[in-house]
Order: C-alpha cells, then structure tokens, then sequence
C-alpha cells in the first residue's frame, strides 16, 4: 500500500491524501439506503493522525454543535488508521450493516470509491449550502467526478520552494525566480557547497515533479468523453520531465543517492541541514521547525518559466463524504457540513496547521501565520489536480511516474523511451478502471 502524499514526518501531525490501491477493486453490488432516519446514532470515521489530540478537539467542538441542532442524534467518531484504510473502507462499501455514515478520505481516493459505488452524490445538498461558493475551485474538482459531488472539502495542501537564508546570504545568491534559474542555482550552491545536496530531489516524488511538467505546459492525462488518455509523453510533458531528471547527478543530487528518494526523504534532507533548497507543503512546516535549519530558512512559491510565474502545484487534501448506505442521510449532510463548515476550518487551522479549502478563510489564515502566504499564493497561482479516472488508483500503487523517472535518471532509458513505456501503463490502467 502507497501512500501518496501523506507525509509522516515525526514532528508533523499534518497530512495529505494518500492510500489510492481500492481503485482497482471490483465494483460494489447497489447498496443504496431505503430509508431516512431523522434520529438515532451516526457513524463517522476519520483518520488517525500523528498527534491526533489536538484534532480529537475541534471534532468533539463540531459534534458538540452538531448536538445543539440534532437532540435525537447521537454521533460516535473512530480514528481509523491511514495504513489500513484501503480494506477497511472497501469492507464498509460491500457490508452496509458494519458501514459508518460519513467517512474522512484522501482526495485522489474520490474517483475509485465512485466507481466502487460507496459515496453518495451530494450535488443538490452542496450546491444549495451558502459557505461552499467560497469554496477553491481545485478543492472542488476533488469530490466531482463526471460533474456530480461526492463530498464536501476538509482541508488542502500544497508545496512550494524552501531555501536555506544563511547560504544563500554566505554565497551572494537570491531566490530563484525562473525554473532555470532554480536549476542553475541548485548546481551553483553543490559547486560551491559540495557537501550540501543543491536542491533535494527524489526519483520517487511525484508531487515534487509533477510542477516542472506542469509548468512547461505538460499534462498527466487529457481527458475527452469521460475517459482519459495519458499525455506524459507529449513534447511538453518531456521537457517538464528532462528538467527535473537534470537535477539528477553528481552536480545537483547525485542519483546513486536521490533515485530511490520520496517526498519524505527530501524534506528531511532539507531539516537536517543536508540540503540548501527542497520542495515541501505546508504540512512539512512543523518537520523543518523541529530541524537544524530552525532560523535559517524561507519559502518562497516554486517558480515557473518567466519571473513572476508560479509553477502550478499539485493540491492535495482531504475530504468528507457520506456513504451511500447511510440511513441518515439528511443527519450526514449535516454533520458533513458542520466536519466541514468555515469555522470548523478555522479550528483545524489553529490546531493542526491544516490549510482551509474556502478562499477567505485561508486569507485569514496567511494574515495570522506568515508561513503560510507563500502557500496560499501557489493556490491562488493555480494549482492542479491528479486525473478524475478509478485508474489513478493503479496508477499511482503500481508506482507508475517513480519507475519513470528511476530509468531516466539511472540513465537505463531516455526520456522519450521511458515516457512513452509510462503512457502505454497508464493508458492500461485508464482502460481497465472504465
């Protein structure tokens, strides 16, 4: 199981989207709810963070309002944990008796439990809240998929450029502000600092590698008529993908070392002071705090072709969504949108960092904590989505993008080569998942 942007950093209780291997899973019998209940108990399941007290809190206060406007219904919450999720959400969907209401899940997870028949469509019930026309358009497109929502958004998270102040200031060099630039910078500082990766970059980083395609106006996938073809191997996407490999070497992040790397890796590289530049979320903000760089560090938004560009992000998160064999249906809408609402955000926000998914909410939020702003500028930049496809699912467990960029930077294969073996996966997977 793969966790695909949760990042378990010791001193970090934040988290990303992750497990996507039910994508894959046969579809469920119909299991629709028949009734309505308007009291009784609600099930809901959420995930069980690092330091999960200060999440247990906010909860219990959003519960506690819930009770206010519901006398007749009692609510009863169990963190579940993020490694198992997968078989035990796919039990719920294909067991409605043991099934909760509401669940909490990783927003590339949305499509495969579509297509796995468990989430109800919500479409009516979102659209008519008033809050959820603040909501971010790209949190949004996470719980739609083929036009209808299945969810509402609980937080999201982006990643953007974090740099090392004292050598840059030792070595007479400012931010860069062009995706050449970074790449001239990361090789200038490993010149002159050897010992110091330039910029961390791992062969299994997806989501580090993802803007450098984007940027260059590359795609993962196109989709027309509800299906999805990859596009990992157009002229754009190869030129986003030659300029990531090239930070690979004995002049940036040497592959024998950087290959085999995560997000993980390269944020803690980053922390312990082994890196002047790495690409992290908000979420890493705790992690690089707890390090030896503490002081001595900035995030600036990971910048695009032209100055003044922002290279686009990848916008992870997580969502809640009620199941379709809920038997309280109305009782779940609600209590989603109390897990959800804008202040439950706020309360999220203060208490676990978690970034908020409506637009001012999160302009709150950068005013109170100035670690924030460069993040919620590579939101408002534009930040971008993985393929609304079930196939993501496999794509993302069969660790189609790592092995890819692993050819490449091992130098078993070029980039045409290995893009175009990346595609016809890819595609496989679009065509198995319908």
């Amino acid at each position: 199981m793969k966790l695909s942007a949760r990042i378990a950093a010791p001193a970090a209780a934040l988290a990303l989207a992750g497990v996507t291997a039910t994508a894959c899973a046969p579809q469920t019998s119909d299991n629709r709810a028949t009734k309505d209940e308007k009291s009784g108990t609600l099930r809901v399941w959420l995930f069980q963070e690092v330091n999960n007290k200060p999440k247990e809190q906010v909860v219990d206060a959003a519960v506690a309002a819930f009770g206010k406007k519901h006398k007749d219904a009692k609510v009863e919450v169990e963190y579940i944990p993020v490694e198992t999720r997968a078989q035990k959400i796919k039990a719920a969907f294909n067991d409605p008796r043991s099934a909760p209401d509401l669940i909490e899940y990783g927003n590339t997870d949305t499509a495969g439990y579509v297509k796995d028949g468990g989430l109800a469509d919500v479409s009516a019930e979102f659209t008519a809240w008033d809050e959820a026309k603040d909501t971010d358009p790209t949190a949004k497109q996470s719980v739609t998929v083929g036009g209808k929502i299945y969810g509402a958004p609980l937080f999201v998270g982006v990643r953007a450029l974090y740099y090392r102040t004292d050598v840059f200031k030792e070595l007479g060099i400012a931010a860069p502000k062009t995706q050449d630039e970074l790449i001239a910078t990361a090789k200038k500082i490993h010149k002159a600092e050897p010992e110091l990766y330039g910029l961390a970059v791992g062969g299994a980083y997806t989501y580090g590698a993802m803007p450098f395609i984007w940027a260059n106006g590359g795609e993962l996938a196109e989709e027309s008529g509800g299906s999805y073809k990859a596009a990992i191997n157009s002229p754009a996407a190869r030129k986003g993908i030659t300029a990531y490999t090239s930070l690979f070497g004995n002049d940036n992040c040497p592959a024998a070392k950087c290959a085999s790397m995560g997000g993980n890796a390269t944020v803690t590289a980053f922390a312990s002071g082994k890196a002047a530049m790495a690409i992290g979320g908000d979420f890493s903000h705790q992690a690089v705090e707890a390090g030896s760089v503490k002081g001595k560090y900035a995030v600036v938004p990971l910048p695009g072709l032209k100055a003044g560009e922002t290279a686009p992000a990848f916008a992870g998160g997580n969502n809640i969504g009620v199941l379709k064999s809920s038997s309280h249906r109305t009782l779940a809408v609600d209590l989603m949108k109390q897990f959800t609402g804008k202040e439950t955000q706020r309360m999220l926000f203060e208490a676990m960092g978690f970034l908020p998914t409506y637009t001012d909410v999160r302009s709150e939020a950068a005013k109170k904590e100035p670690f924030v702003d460069p993040f919620v500028r590579t939101l408002g930049a534009g930040a971008k989505f993985v393929p609304a496809s079930p196939g993501w699912g496999q794509i993302d467990a069969s660790l189609v993008l790592p092995t890819m960029f692993q050819e490449i930077v091992s130098g078993k294969k070029d980039v045409a080569a290995a893009s175009d073996d990346a595609a016809k996966k890819m595609d496989a997977a679009f065509a198995a998942a319908g």
